[in-house]
Protein backbone atom coordinates (compact mmCIF):
# COMPACT_ATOMS: atom_id res chain seq x y z
CA UNK A 1 0.00 0.00 0.00
CA UNK A 2 2.94 2.35 0.51
CA UNK A 3 6.54 2.62 -0.52
CA UNK A 4 9.39 2.77 1.94
CA UNK A 5 10.01 6.32 3.13
CA UNK A 6 13.34 8.06 2.68
CA UNK A 7 15.94 7.76 5.42
CA UNK A 8 15.59 11.42 6.39
CA UNK A 9 13.25 12.15 9.28
CA UNK A 10 10.16 13.73 7.69
CA UNK A 11 8.27 16.50 9.44
CA UNK A 12 4.96 16.22 7.56
CA UNK A 13 3.13 13.29 6.02
CA UNK A 14 1.52 13.65 2.59
CA UNK A 15 -1.02 10.94 1.75
CA UNK A 16 -1.34 10.31 -2.01
CA UNK A 17 -4.55 8.59 -3.18
CA UNK A 18 -4.67 7.73 -6.90
CA UNK A 19 -5.62 4.51 -8.67
CA UNK A 20 -2.79 4.99 -11.19
CA UNK A 21 -0.10 3.07 -9.31
CA UNK A 22 2.75 4.25 -11.54
CA UNK A 23 1.78 7.91 -11.17
CA UNK A 24 1.31 7.47 -7.44
CA UNK A 25 4.90 6.20 -7.13
CA UNK A 26 6.20 9.17 -9.13
CA UNK A 27 4.29 11.66 -6.95
CA UNK A 28 5.59 10.01 -3.77
CA UNK A 29 9.16 10.07 -5.06
CA UNK A 30 8.86 13.75 -5.99
CA UNK A 31 7.58 14.61 -2.51
CA UNK A 32 10.29 12.64 -0.74
CA UNK A 33 12.93 14.55 -2.65
CA UNK A 34 11.46 17.69 -1.05
CA UNK A 35 11.81 16.21 2.44
CA UNK A 36 8.18 15.15 2.97
CA UNK A 37 7.08 11.75 4.23
CA UNK A 38 4.85 10.20 1.55
CA UNK A 39 2.29 7.43 1.98
CA UNK A 40 0.12 6.09 -0.85
CA UNK A 41 -3.13 4.27 -1.53
CA UNK A 42 -4.59 3.17 -4.87
CA UNK A 43 -8.27 2.87 -3.91
CA UNK A 44 -10.84 4.63 -1.78
CA UNK A 45 -11.21 1.56 0.43
CA UNK A 46 -7.46 1.44 1.13
CA UNK A 47 -7.43 5.19 1.77
CA UNK A 48 -10.17 4.91 4.39
CA UNK A 49 -8.41 1.99 6.06
CA UNK A 50 -5.11 3.89 6.26
CA UNK A 51 -6.69 7.09 7.58
CA UNK A 52 -8.56 5.10 10.23
CA UNK A 53 -5.20 4.25 11.79
CA UNK A 54 -2.88 7.11 10.80
CA UNK A 55 -2.63 10.89 10.63
CA UNK A 56 -1.63 12.92 7.58
CA UNK A 57 -0.82 16.61 7.17
CA UNK A 58 -2.31 16.70 3.66
CA UNK A 59 -4.03 14.33 1.24
CA UNK A 60 -3.60 14.47 -2.54
CA UNK A 61 -6.82 12.90 -3.79
CA UNK A 62 -7.60 11.76 -7.33
CA UNK A 63 -10.99 13.04 -8.47
CA UNK A 64 -12.02 9.71 -10.00
CA UNK A 65 -10.99 6.52 -8.21
CA UNK A 66 -12.01 3.09 -9.48
CA UNK A 67 -14.16 2.23 -6.42
CA UNK A 68 -15.13 5.66 -5.05
CA UNK A 69 -15.14 9.15 -6.47
CA UNK A 70 -13.56 11.95 -4.46
CA UNK A 71 -16.91 13.34 -3.31
CA UNK A 72 -18.01 10.01 -1.83
CA UNK A 73 -14.66 9.47 -0.13
CA UNK A 74 -14.64 12.96 1.38
CA UNK A 75 -18.18 12.57 2.72
CA UNK A 76 -17.41 9.16 4.27
CA UNK A 77 -14.24 10.44 5.90
CA UNK A 78 -16.07 13.50 7.16
CA UNK A 79 -18.80 11.31 8.65
CA UNK A 80 -16.17 9.31 10.54
CA UNK A 81 -14.29 12.39 11.68
CA UNK A 82 -11.15 11.33 9.79
CA UNK A 83 -11.06 13.90 6.98
CA UNK A 84 -7.72 15.69 6.62
CA UNK A 85 -6.91 18.81 4.54
CA UNK A 86 -6.90 17.74 0.90
CA UNK A 87 -5.97 18.80 -2.63
CA UNK A 88 -7.74 17.37 -5.67
CA UNK A 89 -5.85 15.70 -8.53
CA UNK A 90 -7.84 15.91 -11.74
CA UNK A 91 -7.52 15.16 -15.43
CA UNK A 92 -7.81 17.82 -18.10
CA UNK A 93 -11.40 18.81 -18.77
CA UNK A 94 -12.53 18.17 -15.17
CA UNK A 95 -11.53 21.57 -13.80
CA UNK A 96 -15.17 22.56 -13.21
CA UNK A 97 -15.72 19.52 -10.98
CA UNK A 98 -12.46 20.27 -9.18
CA UNK A 99 -13.67 23.80 -8.44
CA UNK A 100 -16.87 22.29 -7.04
CA UNK A 101 -14.73 20.13 -4.76
CA UNK A 102 -13.05 23.28 -3.47
CA UNK A 103 -16.48 24.41 -2.34
CA UNK A 104 -16.63 21.16 -0.38
CA UNK A 105 -13.38 21.95 1.38
CA UNK A 106 -10.51 21.20 -1.02
CA UNK A 107 -7.60 23.62 -0.61
CA UNK A 108 -6.56 23.52 -4.26
CA UNK A 109 -6.46 21.30 -7.34
CA UNK A 110 -3.74 20.08 -9.72
CA UNK A 111 -4.38 19.14 -13.35
CA UNK A 112 -2.59 16.09 -14.78
CA UNK A 113 -0.71 17.73 -17.61
CA UNK A 114 2.89 17.99 -18.79
CA UNK A 115 3.93 20.08 -15.77
CA UNK A 116 2.02 18.04 -13.22
CA UNK A 117 4.95 16.48 -11.34
CA UNK A 118 6.81 19.79 -11.24
CA UNK A 119 3.79 21.55 -9.76
CA UNK A 120 3.00 18.96 -7.05
CA UNK A 121 5.66 20.11 -4.49
CA UNK A 122 4.72 23.77 -5.03
CA UNK A 123 1.01 23.14 -4.50
CA UNK A 124 1.73 20.95 -1.47
CA UNK A 125 3.95 23.62 0.08
CA UNK A 126 1.34 26.33 -0.57
CA UNK A 127 -1.50 24.20 0.81
CA UNK A 128 0.42 23.28 3.96
CA UNK A 129 1.20 26.96 4.50
CA UNK A 130 -2.52 27.73 4.21
CA UNK A 131 -3.38 24.97 6.70
CA UNK A 132 -0.78 26.37 9.11
CA UNK A 133 -2.20 29.89 8.80
CA UNK A 134 -5.73 28.66 9.44
CA UNK A 135 -4.62 26.68 12.47
CA UNK A 136 -2.80 29.69 13.84
CA UNK A 137 -5.91 31.82 13.33
CA UNK A 138 -8.06 29.22 15.10
CA UNK A 139 -5.56 29.03 17.97
CA UNK A 140 -5.44 32.83 18.20
CA UNK A 141 -9.25 33.03 18.22
CA UNK A 142 -9.46 30.39 20.96
CA UNK A 143 -6.85 32.26 22.99
CA UNK A 144 -8.76 35.52 22.52
CA UNK A 145 -11.97 33.88 23.71
CA UNK A 146 -10.14 32.34 26.68
CA UNK A 147 -8.75 35.74 27.69
CA UNK A 148 -12.13 37.41 27.27
CA UNK A 149 -13.74 34.72 29.40
CA UNK A 150 -11.04 35.13 32.04
CA UNK A 151 -11.41 38.93 32.07
CA UNK A 152 -15.18 38.57 32.39
CA UNK A 153 -14.83 36.09 35.25
CA UNK A 154 -12.34 38.34 37.06
CA UNK A 155 -14.66 41.30 36.54
CA UNK A 156 -17.60 39.36 38.00
CA UNK A 157 -15.52 38.28 41.01
CA UNK A 158 -14.40 41.86 41.65
CA UNK A 159 -17.93 43.18 41.33
CA UNK A 160 -19.15 40.57 43.82
CA UNK A 161 -16.33 41.47 46.20
CA UNK A 162 -17.09 45.20 45.97
CA UNK A 163 -20.80 44.45 46.40
CA UNK A 164 -20.13 42.47 49.56
CA UNK A 165 -17.79 45.17 50.86
CA UNK A 166 -20.45 47.82 50.27
CA UNK A 167 -23.09 45.77 52.04
CA UNK A 168 -20.99 44.53 54.95
CA UNK A 169 -18.74 47.58 55.26
CA UNK A 170 -20.25 50.90 54.23
CA UNK A 171 -23.82 49.66 54.62
CA UNK A 172 -23.24 48.48 58.19
CA UNK A 173 -21.39 51.68 59.09
CA UNK A 174 -24.26 53.82 57.81
CA UNK A 175 -26.73 51.65 59.68
CA UNK A 176 -24.72 52.23 62.88
CA UNK A 177 -24.75 55.99 62.26
CA UNK A 178 -28.51 55.88 61.78
CA UNK A 179 -28.96 54.09 65.13
CA UNK A 180 -26.86 56.74 66.90
CA UNK A 181 -28.90 59.50 65.23
CA UNK A 182 -32.13 57.87 66.46
CA UNK A 183 -30.74 57.81 70.01
CA UNK A 184 -29.63 61.45 69.74
CA UNK A 185 -33.03 62.49 68.37
CA UNK A 186 -34.81 60.95 71.37
CA UNK A 187 -32.47 62.71 73.78
CA UNK A 188 -33.09 66.09 72.13
CA UNK A 189 -36.83 65.62 71.68
CA UNK A 190 -37.85 67.17 75.03
CA UNK A 191 -35.08 69.72 75.64
CA UNK A 192 -34.33 70.95 72.10
CA UNK A 193 -37.11 70.12 69.60
CA UNK A 194 -35.45 72.18 66.85
CA UNK A 195 -32.23 70.22 67.10
CA UNK A 196 -34.21 66.99 67.21
CA UNK A 197 -35.88 67.90 63.90
CA UNK A 198 -32.45 68.65 62.39
CA UNK A 199 -31.19 65.25 63.52
CA UNK A 200 -34.32 63.62 62.07
CA UNK A 201 -33.58 65.32 58.73
CA UNK A 202 -29.99 64.07 58.81
CA UNK A 203 -31.29 60.59 59.67
CA UNK A 204 -33.55 60.61 56.61
CA UNK A 205 -30.52 61.31 54.38
CA UNK A 206 -28.60 58.50 56.05
CA UNK A 207 -31.53 56.12 55.48
CA UNK A 208 -31.56 57.10 51.80
CA UNK A 209 -27.79 56.50 51.63
CA UNK A 210 -28.31 53.06 53.20
CA UNK A 211 -30.96 52.25 50.59
CA UNK A 212 -28.74 53.37 47.73
CA UNK A 213 -25.80 51.41 49.15
CA UNK A 214 -27.94 48.28 49.29
CA UNK A 215 -29.06 48.83 45.71
CA UNK A 216 -25.47 49.30 44.54
CA UNK A 217 -24.41 46.17 46.42
CA UNK A 218 -27.34 44.27 44.90
CA UNK A 219 -26.40 45.47 41.41
CA UNK A 220 -22.79 44.38 41.84
CA UNK A 221 -23.69 40.96 43.28
CA UNK A 222 -27.24 40.50 42.02
CA UNK A 223 -28.02 36.79 41.86
CA UNK A 224 -28.32 34.64 44.94
CA UNK A 225 -26.98 31.08 44.74
CA UNK A 226 -30.36 29.37 44.58
CA UNK A 227 -32.62 27.86 41.91
CA UNK A 228 -34.97 30.87 41.89
CA UNK A 229 -32.14 33.39 42.23
CA UNK A 230 -32.50 34.78 38.70
CA UNK A 231 -36.23 35.44 39.09
CA UNK A 232 -35.66 37.19 42.42
CA UNK A 233 -32.82 39.27 40.96
CA UNK A 234 -34.81 40.33 37.87
CA UNK A 235 -37.79 41.20 40.06
CA UNK A 236 -35.55 43.38 42.23
CA UNK A 237 -34.04 44.99 39.12
CA UNK A 238 -37.51 45.90 37.89
CA UNK A 239 -38.55 47.26 41.29
CA UNK A 240 -35.45 49.44 41.57
CA UNK A 241 -35.54 50.64 37.96
CA UNK A 242 -37.13 53.92 39.00
CA UNK A 243 -34.10 54.87 41.08
CA UNK A 244 -31.51 53.22 38.86
CA UNK A 245 -32.76 54.32 35.43
CA UNK A 246 -35.58 56.81 36.18
CA UNK A 247 -38.13 54.65 34.30
CA UNK A 248 -41.02 52.40 35.25
CA UNK A 249 -40.38 48.69 34.86
CA UNK A 250 -42.26 45.42 35.33
CA UNK A 251 -41.11 41.82 35.62
CA UNK A 252 -43.25 39.00 34.20
CA UNK A 253 -42.68 35.28 34.80
CA UNK A 254 -46.00 33.41 34.73
CA UNK A 255 -44.41 30.00 35.32
CA UNK A 256 -41.28 29.57 37.40
CA UNK A 257 -38.11 29.44 35.31
CA UNK A 258 -35.37 28.00 37.49
CA UNK A 259 -31.79 28.51 36.34
CA UNK A 260 -29.69 26.25 38.52
CA UNK A 261 -26.29 27.37 37.23
CA UNK A 262 -25.25 30.50 39.14
CA UNK A 263 -22.84 31.71 36.43
CA UNK A 264 -25.54 31.35 33.76
CA UNK A 265 -28.04 33.23 35.92
CA UNK A 266 -25.54 36.06 36.43
CA UNK A 267 -24.89 36.33 32.68
CA UNK A 268 -28.64 36.57 32.04
CA UNK A 269 -29.05 39.26 34.70
CA UNK A 270 -26.23 41.28 33.13
CA UNK A 271 -27.85 40.95 29.69
CA UNK A 272 -31.13 42.32 31.09
CA UNK A 273 -29.26 45.10 32.88
CA UNK A 274 -27.36 46.11 29.72
CA UNK A 275 -30.54 45.98 27.63
CA UNK A 276 -32.17 48.38 30.10
CA UNK A 277 -29.19 50.74 29.87
CA UNK A 278 -29.42 50.70 26.06
CA UNK A 279 -33.17 51.32 26.12
CA UNK A 280 -32.72 54.38 28.36
CA UNK A 281 -29.62 55.78 26.61
CA UNK A 282 -30.61 55.21 22.99
CA UNK A 283 -34.38 54.78 22.93
CA UNK A 284 -35.26 57.28 25.70
CA UNK A 285 -37.55 54.61 27.12
CA UNK A 286 -40.18 55.48 29.70
CA UNK A 287 -41.36 51.95 30.39
CA UNK A 288 -39.53 48.61 30.23
CA UNK A 289 -40.85 45.06 30.58
CA UNK A 290 -38.60 42.16 31.57
CA UNK A 291 -40.19 38.84 30.57
CA UNK A 292 -38.81 35.39 31.43
CA UNK A 293 -40.42 32.29 29.88
CA UNK A 294 -39.57 28.68 29.12
CA UNK A 295 -40.90 26.25 26.52
CA UNK A 296 -39.38 22.79 26.48
CA UNK A 297 -35.59 22.80 26.85
CA UNK A 298 -35.32 26.44 25.67
CA UNK A 299 -35.90 29.52 27.80
CA UNK A 300 -36.23 33.13 26.68
CA UNK A 301 -35.38 36.40 28.38
CA UNK A 302 -37.01 39.42 26.72
CA UNK A 303 -36.45 43.09 27.55
CA UNK A 304 -39.08 45.20 25.80
CA UNK A 305 -38.91 49.00 25.92
CA UNK A 306 -41.32 51.58 24.49
CA UNK A 307 -38.59 54.03 23.48
CA UNK A 308 -39.07 56.91 21.10
CA UNK A 309 -41.42 56.20 18.23
CA UNK A 310 -39.41 55.65 15.10
CA UNK A 311 -36.11 55.00 16.91
CA UNK A 312 -34.09 52.94 14.39
CA UNK A 313 -33.01 49.55 15.66
CA UNK A 314 -29.54 49.79 13.99
CA UNK A 315 -28.78 52.69 16.33
CA UNK A 316 -29.34 50.39 19.27
CA UNK A 317 -28.00 47.22 17.69
CA UNK A 318 -24.74 48.61 16.40
CA UNK A 319 -21.27 47.35 17.16
CA UNK A 320 -20.92 49.02 20.55
CA UNK A 321 -19.40 47.26 23.53
CA UNK A 322 -22.83 46.89 25.14
CA UNK A 323 -24.22 44.76 22.33
CA UNK A 324 -20.94 42.88 21.97
CA UNK A 325 -20.94 42.05 25.67
CA UNK A 326 -24.57 40.89 25.57
CA UNK A 327 -23.86 38.59 22.62
CA UNK A 328 -20.67 37.33 24.23
CA UNK A 329 -22.45 36.55 27.51
CA UNK A 330 -25.21 34.74 25.58
CA UNK A 331 -22.59 32.72 23.72
CA UNK A 332 -20.96 31.78 27.03
CA UNK A 333 -24.19 30.01 28.09
CA UNK A 334 -24.89 28.45 24.68
CA UNK A 335 -27.53 31.02 23.76
CA UNK A 336 -28.01 33.90 21.35
CA UNK A 337 -29.18 37.51 21.41
CA UNK A 338 -31.43 39.14 18.83
CA UNK A 339 -32.47 42.81 18.74
CA UNK A 340 -35.61 43.71 16.82
CA UNK A 341 -38.30 46.39 16.66
CA UNK A 342 -41.11 46.20 19.24
CA UNK A 343 -44.73 46.96 18.42
CA UNK A 344 -46.05 49.62 18.12
CA UNK A 345 -42.63 51.21 18.66
CA UNK A 346 -39.51 50.75 20.68
CA UNK A 347 -37.07 47.87 20.85
CA UNK A 348 -37.05 44.25 21.99
CA UNK A 349 -33.92 42.42 23.12
CA UNK A 350 -34.45 38.66 23.00
CA UNK A 351 -32.01 36.20 24.57
CA UNK A 352 -32.77 32.52 23.91
CA UNK A 353 -30.79 29.96 25.88
CA UNK A 354 -30.86 26.25 26.78
CA UNK A 355 -32.24 25.50 30.24
CA UNK A 356 -32.90 21.78 30.52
Amino acid sequence: MSEEASTTAPSQTIFVVDDDEGLTRLIARSLRREGYHAETATSGKDAMAWLAEHEASLMLLDLKLADLNATELVERLKGRGRLVPFVIITGQGDERVAVDMMKRGALDYIVKDGQFLELVPTVVHRSLAQVDRERRLVAAEEERKRLEREVLEISEREQRRIGHDLHDGLGQTLAGVDVLLEVLKKRLASNSPGDADAVASISSYVKEAIQQTRMLARGLSPVEVERKGLMSALKALAEHAGLLFKVSCSFECDDAVEVQDHAKATHLYRIAQEAMHNAVRHGKAKHIDIILTQEGPKATLRVVSDGTEGTPVPEISGNGMGLYTMKYRAGMIGGSVEIRPAKPHGTEVVCTFPNG
